[in-house]
């Protein structure tokens, strides 16, 4: 995955529904505040950053620092491994999740806080850049 240029601000003009632009903003605004990078499109990402990852089996490619996708039906903000912030997640508020997608339907029912700590955690992890599932260098 490669960014793919465009603006970020139209991306986010066109998204539908009026409720997921709005969460599309916030989220924009909350993740560039986190990472200390620019919004860039990934194809129908916003992700922040970059970085190289290569698993153990020899399968390698790059993905944003932190990354979210305004969809229609949710928000997908992509995590490192929702089972590591299950505690903090118990306390977020209307949400659901697969391994390493929280989605939201509408971020005014969650703790915007609690979101942060996520975030910043999986910022940490990202950065950290060893674990036993991946190496990942941030690039950018």
């Amino acid at each position: 995955m490669k960014p793919t240029g465009g603006s970020v601000a139209a991306f986010i003009s066109d998204v539908t529904p009026a409720v997921r632009r709005r969460d599309a903003e916030t989220l924009t605004s909350l993740l560039q505040e986190i990472a200390g990078r620019e919004p860039e499109l990934w194809g129908t990402i916003i992700g922040f950053g970059s970085c190289h990852y290569r698993y153990p089996t020899g399968n390698e490619g790059d993905m944003p620092v932190l990354a979210f996708a305004p969809r229609k039906s949710a928000s997908t903000i992509y995590l490192d491994d929702t089972a590591r912030h299950s505690d903090e997640l118990a306390r977020l508020g209307s949400h659901t999740t697969g391994k390493g997608c929280l989605y939201i339907k509408d971020l005014e029912k969650v703790d915007l806080e609690v979101l942060r700590g996520i975030l910043e955690s999986t910022l940490a992890w990202t950065e950290a850049g060893d674990d036993a599932y991946a190496v990942i260098t941030v690039t950018k």
